[in-house]
């Protein structure tokens, strides 16, 4: 049995800890400036409503220290730190969102850092400090990263879990996720997690985990988003969104799966662009309340600008001219209906930008690596996801611009492979 620290002890933090306590066979030490966690612990305070939650307090050893100092001493080498990064009210939700977004507030969480990390240190004591709170990407390094010290390593480690079935969700997670500079550093939290689970553990970069925690919110909230503008116009066409929904439930293969997320080009095709758009008109027709799928389809087009406009500031930067690569929407193919290549190609030379654009699969006279004329240095922008491309050998002092992340490094060849690390 080890000795597990937790700092903040409310309504996912005292449950979680109770779960290491009870299914981990853990000694738990937590810690919370609210008198509310030993009212709980005693009896003299409900707990929060979640299903089994009883079952978890009935007996419970959970020892509760007396400041975030006599935590870290108690711990065999794991602080977890589940503190609250809360938005203000007006922010919740719970009312109409307020011109101007704004950012969580992380000042209870950069107090609690900080007085770990001054305890590590005073104690000289090696230990793992595992952020449990939610924070935007970009946060640990400016907030947490300055706090830390010879005596403390950083892991980032979210929960998924839904208030109310936070129990069955902590012990059966779909997977954890593990943020870290070193993957050796989240060794010790994933073994507290194993205690409890044998779940897969998806371990990335901190600033990549933060994303991808709130990531994971915001994925479920656009499947609601577009579920309920589905219902709006079944309700005034006379369709079911019942029906509508079960069916695309059962397209696991494209719809409910891992397919299309992954970052790229933007949709292609002879249907998909333009469905939306149709859409849009209907939503217009139908007077919805929301015209969110009309808004997909300036999203695609922005999302493309976006592109065109890092390809305009490299050939700016290096004075080289560009060559963009592929014209087909679907690798392998001279497929060109709707393609996300071609709406780029228009959005560069909006910008003013010249170019030559090459495709082995659609040009009349394919020619492969030597369609590179005169072996030029270029701006090389990979449009397409074309399997002949990775036999590409680039002049040296070329830019090889690839959304899709999938050219290799070429000695001599600057890859900008688009939203990756390396």
């Amino acid at each position: 049995m080890s000795t597990v620290s937790w700092i903040g002890l409310g309504k996912l933090g005292l449950t979680c800890a109770l779960v290491l306590e009870k299914h981990g066979g853990h000694h738990v030490v937590g810690y919370d400036p609210s008198t509310r966690p030993a009212e709980i612990l005693s009896g003299q305070s409900p707990p929060p409503q979640e299903e089994g939650i009883e079952a978890l307090l009935a007996g419970s050893g959970l020892e509760l220290a007396d400041s975030p100092a006599a935590a870290v001493a108690a711990t065999d080498g794991v602080v977890f730190v589940a503190v609250q990064t809360p938005h203000s009210a007006a922010y919740g939700g719970e009312a109409p969102m307020p011109e101007e977004p704004r950012d969580f507030e992380y000042q209870f969480l950069v107090q609690a850092v900080r007085d770990i990390c001054r305890a590590a240190a005073e104690q000289a004591k090696s230990i793992t400090v595992n952020v449990v709170s939610t924070c935007l990407p970009g946060t640990v390094n400016r907030l947490i990263r300055p706090l830390l010290n010879e005596w403390t390593t950083l892991v980032y480690n979210p929960a998924f879990i839904a208030m109310g079935t936070t129990i069955a969700d902590y012990l059966n997670p779909e997977f954890v996720l593990l943020g870290a500079d070193d993957p050796a550093d989240v060794e010790p939290v994933l073994a507290i997690h194993h205690t409890i689970h044998d779940r897969p553990a998806q371990v990335m970069g901190i600033e990549s985990a933060e994303l991808t925690k709130v990531a994971y919110n915001v994925v479920i909230s656009t499947k609601i988003v577009v579920a309920n503008a589905l219902m709006e116009i079944c309700h005034k066409t006379g369709a079911d969104c019942d029906d509508v929904a079960d069916a695309l439930a059962a397209a696991t293969d494209r719809v409910v799966s891992a397919k299309y997320m992954r970052g790229g080009m933007g949709d292609g095709g002879h249907c998909h662009p333009r469905d939306l758009i149709a859409m849009s008109w209907l939503a217009q027709r139908l007077d919805l309340s929301t015209d969110v799928l009309g808004y997909m389809a300036r999203a695609r087009e922005a999302q493309s600008g976006w592109l065109a406009d890092l390809v305009q500031q490299w050939t700016e930067q290096t004075g080289l001219d560009v060559m963009i690569l592929g014209k087909a929407y679907k690798p392998g193919s001279d497929l060109t209906g709707g393609s996300p290549a071609l709406l780029l190609a228009h959005q560069l030379k909006e910008r003013g930008v010249t170019f030559d654009h090459r495709d082995p699969y659609t040009d009349p006279h394919p020619r492969g690596v030597d369609d590179l004329p005169n072996r030029q240095q270029r701006v090389f922008v990979i449009a397409t996801r074309h399997p002949v491309f990775l036999n590409y050998r680039f002049p040296p002092g070329s830019v090889v611009i690839d959304p899709h992340g999938y050219i290799p490094d070429q000695s001599g060849v600057t890859t900008i492979r688009v939203g990756r690390k390396s």
